[in-house]
């Protein structure tokens, strides 16, 4: 008679058990119970043509499908249905409106959601969540009417639109090209009004036209063209050579900030006069954006006093090393001289938005004239005033020097609208910021506006 080994026995029932154990989990994995998580992320319950995102997340299964449905007048419109064929633990669903596509009409309405993960729950039905909100269908665009606008602009120079829009208007400005310039509301006697300055920049061709463009909290957007002739201004081409020496001198002390040191003397001058040139206009742009919302500013701005220009505003810039063009560049300004070291006063009143080392551009100023102007000071061996200090036109806010990639004592001067560099020339002339500006800020309707002058800088007593 042959006696069971006990301990075979034993790990046969061990055996079992975690075979059953494993069996449940499995089967209770199949079974979860937890329901698809859903997100719709919505500005408000105004719905249009601007675009909002569904995410869709299920931890267990994965999902199995996801439908996105409006009901509008007891009909329901479907928008998007997408089902999975393996599992997926999340889905993100941009979804943008189109009336005529998803037959949708102006109205209340229900945005309803659905999604169902793969689970075996519900006689393998799967778990199922449901997200609904009421909202209001919206399709019409802001409408616009001009009350100023500009009959002649400067091709880099500046312009001001002031205009009416609906109330429903959300978000308004000027836009040409890859540019937009933001309006400001309340500044004018007709306080529902808007105006915005705006420029056609020195790098955008003459046949492209701005656009007034308004939208509404939906996403619907208008816009309106505007009715102007551009004024072309001639850039002058300027051929600068590049030596050891200022490699040395100038590249030399910036290339830390440009991302350090190390290839042949090419390369060095294009991380610093390419590469960190374009994170420094950055920093100018971003100073300039968060212009205080009202002007700051009283009558023409003005010239450096007995100052002679050396360098003009967009003139093109070609480098050359060793008989080898490198690099090419704007030059966004005046340069200005008189002196060593000969005191620099603020144009106009307004507020400091930077006052420090600013790589290219040296020790430099910005200052904040409001509605998106700012006037830039660059070059300065010294620094008189801080960031956020309140400046009066004339005070002393430093001195001329040649930091930076400055050659020689000079003062960089720029005006800036929305941080895109414009024309300092108009900004110096009364009759211009009569005729373009303060005279449009009172007018009750549409007047022709005097042409920009375009000519040449000439040296001011200021």
């Amino acid at each position: 008679m042959i006696r069971p080994n006990r301990l075979t026995g034993t790990w046969g029932i061990v055996f079992v058990v975690v075979m059953l154990v494993a069996a449940g989990v499995f089967v209770f994995r199949q079974f979860e119970w937890y329901p698809p998580r859903i997100q719709v992320h919505l500005e408000g319950s105004t719905l249009g043509r601007g675009p909002f995102v569904v995410r869709v997340h299920d931890p267990g299964k994965g999902l199995a499908y996801v439908s996105i449905k409006l009901v509008t007048a007891g009909e329901s419109s479907p928008i998007h249905f997408s089902e999975f064929e393996s599992a997926l633990a999340s889905s993100e669903i941009p979804v943008q409106l189109d009336p005529v596509q998803h037959k949708l009409k102006d109205g209340p309405g229900v945005l309803t959601v659905t999604a169902a993960d793969r689970s075996y729950w519900s006689f393998f039905r799967g778990n199922k969540a449901t997200f609904e909100k009421n909202v209001t269908l919206d399709f019409r665009p802001p409408s616009v009417q001009v009350i100023a606008g500009d009959r002649y602009v400067t091709q880099g120079g500046s312009g001001l639109v002031t205009y009416k829009a609906s109330p429903d208007t959300a978000r308004s400005g000027i836009k040409i090209a890859g540019y937009f310039f933001p309006a400001y509301k309340g500044q004018l006697a007709d306080r529902d009004a808007y105006l915005a300055f705006f420029s056609h920049p020195y790098d955008v061709p003459a046949s492209e036209r701005g656009m007034i463009v308004a939208e509404d909290h939906a996403g619907n957007t208008r816009q309106s063209p505007l009715a102007y002739t551009v004024r072309p201004i001639r850039h002058r081409s300027v051929k600068v050579q590049v030596s050891d020496d200022f490699i040395r001198d100038k590249i030399g002390p910036l290339l830390t900030e440009a991302g350090g040191y190390g290839g042949s003397p090419r390369d060095q001058f294009l991380k610093v006069n390419h590469d960190l040139r374009q994170v420094n206009e950055e920093t100018i742009r971003k100073a300039c954006h968060g212009s205080a919302p009202r002007k700051l500013w009283k009558g023409r701005f003005a010239q450096l006093p007995k100052s002679a220009v050396q360098a003009n505003f967009a003139d093109r810039r070609s480098y050359f090393y060793r008989d080898e063009k490198i690099d090419e560049a704007w030059h966004l300004g005046y340069d200005l001289a008189v002196t060593r070291r000969y005191p620099v006063t603020a144009a106009n009143d307004g507020i400091v938005t930077l006052a420090g080392e600013l790589g290219i551009y040296g020790r430099t100023v910005i200052i904040d004239h409001g509605l998106g102007l700012c006037s830039l000071y660059s070059h300065l061996s010294s620094v008189d005033v801080a960031s956020g200090e309140a400046v009066r036109k004339g005070a002393r806010i430093g001195r001329t020097g040649e930091t930076g990639l400055a050659v020689g004592d000079h003062l960089h001067y720029g005006v800036y609208i929305q941080g895109v560099a414009v024309l300092p020339l108009e900004w110096w002339d009364a009759k211009w910021i009569r005729d373009n500006v303060t005279g449009k800020l009172s007018r009750p309707k549409q007047k022709e506006d005097s042409p920009a002058t375009g000519t040449p800088p000439q040296a001011s007593g200021g």
